[in-house]
């Protein structure tokens, strides 16, 4: 069932109050563009992860209450390594200095660029 005309007005409205009361928070749901994913880390955690069920199952085949445990946290710092971002990919990601033409196009942008412009000079520490 499509929107109607007050209800796409008032999303649009409630879209705009959030781009400019609550700019750090669309940033962080955005997201990081150009992030590749840590393959060897996810490699590294999905191992973990399997050996630590595979300690589990012995545990408890076993009767062995620390195997468990033991299998039981192999399983949970698989898993976090693999879903963790690496901060080394994270400042290989980091945008490098834009050329002055790019700083040229921004600087005749809307009220998004202006503030995207803002919040990578105060990432950089020259704000």
């Amino acid at each position: 069932m499509p929107l109607s005309e007050q209800e796409q007005r008032l999303l649009e409205e409630m879209e705009r109050n959030l781009y400019r009361n609550d700019a750090d928070f669309v940033h962080a749901v955005g997201g990081v563009r150009g992030r590749r994913p840590n393959y060897r880390a996810i490699v590294l955690g999905v191992l973990l992860a399997v050996a630590g069920v595979g300690a589990l199952i012995a545990g408890v085949a076993l009767q062995l209450l620390i195997v468990g445990v033991i299998g039981f946290a192999l399983m949970f710092a698989g898993v976090l390594i693999a879903i963790t971002p690496s901060k080394r990919g994270a400042a290989a990601a980091a945008p490098t200095e834009p050329s002055p033409a790019t700083k040229a196009k921004r600087t005749g942008g809307g009220f998004m660029d202006r503030l995207n412009d803002r919040w990578d000079r105060r990432q950089e520490g020259r704000d």
